[in-house]
C-alpha cells in the first residue's frame, strides 16, 4: 500500500511535505514526495489527509504493571521514603490486579503513539498471555533483586533464564533486569552481565537514580545506607566509588546495557558511560516527581552515551489537578522541552524514536521511516498547526489518529 500524508517526518532525514510511504508486507520500501511515488499505480493508496506521519515511538523504560497505582503515591520527601510505599502497594495487589494494570498501561501506550516498549516485569507470570493481548512490540526485562529474600544469586538467575527460555514470540522478547545496585548483590550483577553477553541480549537496570543511592555507594553513609543496613544488607561494597563505578567493577557496562535514570554522576562517570557506549534512559516526569537535580543530558551525550526517553511508571508521576496521569511519551517530550531549553524539538523526537531503537538493539529496524525498516508508524493531526513538523509533534495531545505495527494497523485510520 501507499500511505499519503500532508507531512512525512522520517526523523532520520528532513520532513517531506505532501509525502508518501510505500509499504510492502511489513517493510517500508520507499519514502518520498507524493509525486514520485504516485506513479506506482498498482498499489492501494490510503490518503491520510491533514496528518503528520512519523515513526512509532519507542518507550525505552516502563513498568506497565504499576499503571493502576496512578495518583496513589504522593511525592515523598526522599527516594528512600518512597521505597516502602511502593513495596506496600505491590504486596497488597492480587495477580488479577497486576494483569489488569499491565493491560491498562499497554492500551494507554498504544493510543498515545508508542509502538515498541521496554517493560520491567515484576510479575513475569503474566507472560506470554500479556504479550498476546496487545499489538505492541514488548521487550520484557525480568526484574531480579534478592537482598530481602537472601536467595542465592545463581538460583535467582537460573529461575529467570528458565522463564525466558519457556517464552517464544515473533514480536516480543524477554531479557534480564537486575533491579539496581542497592537491591542486587554484586554476584548477581556479574552473573547477569555474563549471561546477557553470552546470549547477545540487552540488559536493563536502574542506576544512580537518587541522591541517597549516590551517597550510599560513594561515601558509605546516608539514609539509604542506614535503612539497608538495618535490613541486613551487606554494605561492604559501599564507599568504593559512585554507582556507575560500582557497575564498572562488576562488568555491567557495555553497549548492551540500558541504564535507567543516571541522575547523579561523579567526576569521570559520564566519560566511563560514553566509553562503553551505554544507553541512558531519561524519564522526565518521574525525574520531576522526585525533584532530582537537573538531568545531565549534554554531559552524557557529549561523552558518547546514547540518550533516550521512557515513561517510567504511573506510581512516580504527579497528578495534574484532579486528573490521574497517563503513560504518554508526548508528555515526556514536553516535560523535557520545558526543563531543558538547550535541546531542540527535532533532537527530542530522536530521543523517543531513533535513540530508543538503538538502545533496544533495533537500530535500522524501527524508530525511523526509511527503506528497509519495519512498518511501525503513527499519524497525528496536523490541520491548524504550525508548519514546523517537529513543533507540531511536541504540541500533540490526546490519542494518535492511526498506528501501524509490523505492517498491520493497530489503530486503523478513520475513513
Amino acid at each position: 500500500m501507499i500511505l499519503r500524508a500532508r507531512t512525512i517526518l522520517p526523523v532520520s532525514q528532513p520532513p517531506i511535505e505532501n509525502g508518501a510511504v510505500l509499504i510492502a508486507g511489513n517493510r517500508i520500501r520507499a519514502v518520498g514526495p507524493w509525486k514520485d511515488l504516485a506513479a506506482d499505480t498498482g498499489e492501494k493508496v490510503i490518503d491520510l489527509g491533514e496528518v503528520i506521519l512519523l515513526p512509532g515511538l519507542v518507550n525505552a523504560h516502563c513498568h506497565l504493571d504499576y499503571t493502576d497505582m496512578a495518583g496513589q503515591l504522593p511525592p515523598p520527601k526522599t527516594f528512600t521514603d518512597w521505597i516502602p510505599l511502593i513495596t506496600a502497594a505491590k504486596t497488597a495487589w492480587s495477580y488479577s490486579e497486576y494483569a489488569h494494570s499491565w493491560l491498562h498501561g499497554a492500551h494507554m501506550l498504544l493510543k498515545t503513539g508508542t509502538t515498541t516498549v521496554a517493560d520491567i516485569e515484576a510479575m513475569p507470570d503474566l507472560l506470554p498471555e500479556a504479550w498476546e493481548a496487545t499489538p505492541l512490540r514488548v521487550y520484557s526485562f525480568l526484574e531480579m533483586t534478592g537482598i530481602r529474600s537472601k536467595r542465592d544469586p545463581k538460583e535467582i538467575l537460573r529461575e529467570a533464564l528458565a522463564k525466558i527460555d519457556s517464552l517464544a514470540d515473533a514480536r516480543c522478547a524477554a531479557m534480564l533486569s537486575p533491579h539496581a545496585p542497592y537491591s542486587t548483590l554484586p554476584q548477581l550483577l556479574r552473573l547477569s552481565a555474563g549471561a546477557a553477553r553470552k546470549r547477545k541480549w540487552r540488559i536493563c537496570t536502574h542506576i544512580a537514580e537518587s541522591a541517597e543511592e549516590f551517597e550510599m555507594f560513594r561515601h558509605a553513609r546516608g539514609k539509604m545506607f542506614d535503612w539497608l543496613k538495618r535490613n541486613e544488607r551487606d554494605n561492604s561494597d559501599c564507599g568504593l566509588g559512585s554507582p556507575v563505578q560500582h557497575y564498572a567493577r562488576h562488568k555491567m557496562l557495555g553497549e548492551n546495557l540500558i541504564a535507567v535514570h543516571v541522575n547523579y554522576l561523579a567526576r569521570g562517570d559520564a566519560t566511563l558511560l560514553g566509553k562503553h557506549r551505554v544507553n541512558v534512559v531519561h524519564c522526565p516526569r518521574s525525574h520531576a516527581y522526585f525533584r532530582h537535580t537537573p538531568f545531565l543530558r549534554e554531559r552524557l551525550a557529549n561523552a558518547g552515551a546514547n540518550i533516550c526517553l521512557g515513561t517510567d511508571s504511573l506510581a512516580t508521576m504527579r497528578k495534574v489537578g484532579k486528573q490521574n496521569p497517563e503513560l504518554n511519551l508526548f508528555e515526556e517530550m514536553r516535560q523535557l522541552a520545558d526543563a531543558d531549553l538547550a535541546i531542540s524539538p527535532a533532537e527530542i523526537l530522536r530521543l523517543a524514536t531513533v535513540n530508543g531503537a538503538r538502545a533496544l538493539g533495533l537500530a535500522g529496524k524501527v524508530g525511523e521511516l526509511t527503506p528497509g525498516t519495519t512498518a511501525d508508524l503513527i499519524a497525528i493531526p496536523a490541520a491548524g498547526h504550525s508548519h514546523d513538523a517537529y513543533e507540531t509533534v511536541l504540541d500533540h495531545k490526546g490519542s494518535v489518529s492511526a498506528s501501524m505495527i509490523d505492517g498491520r494497523w493497530a489503530i486503523p485510520p478513520i475513513g
